[in-house]
């Protein structure tokens, strides 16, 4: 199949998705909770997590449209998760939109991120499946490991010691087990082999990995008006990414102290602090954005990160050799190879 197809098939599946969540979403009073969960549940967003749940599916044998629910679940759970990011990280928009707390308040998406996962059990529990009981067990067991990679995030806005290898364990976790259940998940309500299911949790293993480390590039390298939100978000929040802490590693003098003033929160020495430790004003973030960046370059970080990205993608398109050649495992490739090439 060409690349079109692959793009006319991920535009289909798409619309699938879509339709089945709009029909899951029209419900009545009370109307500012419904309103939220319509708000949310309409914001766009890729459906990939859901899309490499159906694609799994098919790639072990199935039929897409006895995945259908549980891919819906997946993408609903999804939402769930970032209306609860949205609150604990105090962000202001999402998908260039006002977050659900902004628009209501925050007991409203408090509610509203409740009812999402509760609409996410709803739609599982539709999947006709001989092996549901295992799906629903192995739903919560990635919800559990989700809200623990959220733990571990928060855990590290405390902490100055932070490594790439604690950075790998929680996006392996908060953003990397979405992508591992929705090709465990698919491979099991297919009928896979247990072979064919590990190797497709594997699959969205990598993937996950290289989806989130392409995250934290484009905080920094993309086009604000692709991106949906501000441009180094994550450096004004210190956010401990990929590129943070290997900017640590690798950083001398000047430099390191202002990364190092970035991961523990606290001045530099000096009678003139960076404004990264305190930037205030619009002047003052675009400063330390545009130093931090700086700092990226010079010392390779942006090039190491970019070579994680390809070596995950990788990772993740060998996984599928396991498996028998199809249209599925080939859009599952193509989709690799797209998101690397994302801009937002």
């Amino acid at each position: 199949m060409k690349t079109s197809g692959y793009q006319r098939r991920y535009d289909t599946l798409r619309r699938m998705i879509d339709r089945r969540i709009a029909s899951m979403s029209q419900r009545g009073t009370p109307k500012d909770l419904n309103d939220a969960c319509r708000y949310v549940l309409a914001g766009g967003g890729k459906r990939v997590r859901s899309i490499v749940l159906l694609l799994s599916c098919e790639a072990v044998g199935g039929n897409v449209q006895q995945a259908l629910d549980a891919g819906v679940a997946l993408e609903i759970m999804h939402n769930f998760t970032l209306v609860h990011d949205d609150i604990m990280d105090h962000a202001r928009s999402r998908r260039g939109r006002p977050t659900v707390h902004i628009r209501w308040d925050l007991n409203n998406a408090l509610l509203a991120g409740d009812v999402l996962l509760g609409l996410a059990y709803a739609a599982l529990l539709r999947t006709r499946s001989g092996e549901l009981h295992a799906a629903v067990e192995m739903f919560t067991n990635g919800l559990l490991q989700v809200c623990e990679g959220q733990a571990l995030d928060l855990e590290f806005e405390k902490r100055a010691d932070v490594s790439t290898r604690d950075y790998f364990r929680m996006i392996e976790k908060k953003t990397g087990r979405l992508f591992s259940l929705a090709g465990e998940l698919g491979g099991l309500i297919g009928g896979g082999k247990p072979g064919q299911v590990i190797a497709l949790r594997e699959f969205g293993h990598h993937l996950g990995r290289a989806f989130q480390l392409q995250d934290d590039l484009l905080d920094v390298m993309a086009d604000k008006s692709h991106l949906g939100k501000s441009i180094g978000g994550d450096i004004v929040e210190r956010k401990k990414t990929y590129l943070l802490l290997k900017a640590a590693e690798r950083a001398r003098g000047r430099d390191r102290a202002v990364v190092h003033a970035l991961l523990r929160g606290k001045r530099t020495a000096g009678k003139k602090p960076h404004p990264a430790l305190n930037p205030a004003s619009r002047n003052a973030r675009a400063r330390i954005i545009a130093d931090v960046t700086d700092i990226y370059r010079r010392y390779n970080v942006v090039e190491d990160t970019e070579r994680q990205v390809r070596a995950n993608t990788r990772k993740a398109i060998n996984a599928l050799t396991s498996l028998p050649r199809s249209d599925a495992t080939g859009a599952l490739q193509w989709l690799s190879d797209a998101l690397v090439r994302r801009a937002s």
